[in-house]
């Protein structure tokens, strides 16, 4: 199989190194907290590996750090990445069914939202041929770095946590990478999720323990949006 044509798999590669150059230090710096939260690095590895979820990995091991059981560990991390479930049907308008050579599964496994943004932009751009295997190695290239990084930042946890401004930084990575990632809500609707959101997962916390009210915060913000949709269109 022609996985390094032109406008294939290498191309697709060297679309993802935007990604990877982003992916790297926020990575090192999941690396850093999972094995400073009691996980030992085979184990942070293999989170990376075997689940590559990005933000909620940091969230996973924070649950996990405090006691979460496994039920409500897997629903806060299967709601928190639910809207992946709506990324895959808007690329595949975008991947001819003509020229269809991989299982749909190859191309979901890798689907992180940086992944998306970049392919629903440039996936347009290359020949329907090469759609398929371009976005494989858009894939792989991000996963490649993800996995690199925790592995990094796992393995080298012990020399750099003795660093007085790696040990302060760990604190601080959770809350700056959710502050980042708020920062992308602008407009008023989705401003009104999240106070809503967060509003309710703290009043939560007075009667639940933070990974019970997560979950119910998440839902009370979904069914605020969607009870304006309905009311506004």
């Amino acid at each position: 199989m022609k996985i390094l044509e032109k406008d294939g798999f290498v191309r697709g590669l060297g679309a993802s190194l935007p990604i990877a150059v982003g992916y790297v230090p926020i990575a090192i710096s999941f690396g850093l907290v999972s094995v400073q939260s009691g996980l030992g690095p085979w184990m942070t590895v293999s989170i990376s590996t075997f689940i590559f979820a990005g933000a909620s990995q940091f969230v996973l091991v924070s649950l996990l750090s405090t006691g979460a059981g496994f039920w409500d560990t897997l629903a806060v991390v299967l709601l928190m990445n639910s809207r992946h479930a709506f990324y895959g049907p808007l690329l595949a308008r975008k991947l001819s069914p003509d020229h269809a050579r991989f299982p749909r599964t190859w191309l979901a496994a890798g689907l992180t939202d940086e992944v998306f943004a970049i392919s629903l932009s440039q996936l347009g751009k290359v020949n329907e041929q090469h759609r398929e295997t371009w976005h494989i190695g858009l894939q792989v290239g991000a996963y490649t770095a993800w996995v690199i990084g925790t592995a990094i930042g796992a393995i080298s946890s012990a020399q750099m946590a003795h660093l007085p401004i790696v040990h302060q930084a760990i604190h601080f990575v959770l809350p700056a990478l959710f502050m980042a990632l708020l920062l992308e809500f602008t407009s008023r609707d989705s401003l009104v999720l999240v106070f809503v959101a967060a509003t309710v997962t703290a009043t939560m916390l007075f009667m639940l323990p933070i990974y019970q009210a997560m979950p119910v915060g998440m839902l009370a913000g979904a069914l605020s949006m969607s009870w304006r949709k309905v009311a506004y269109d």
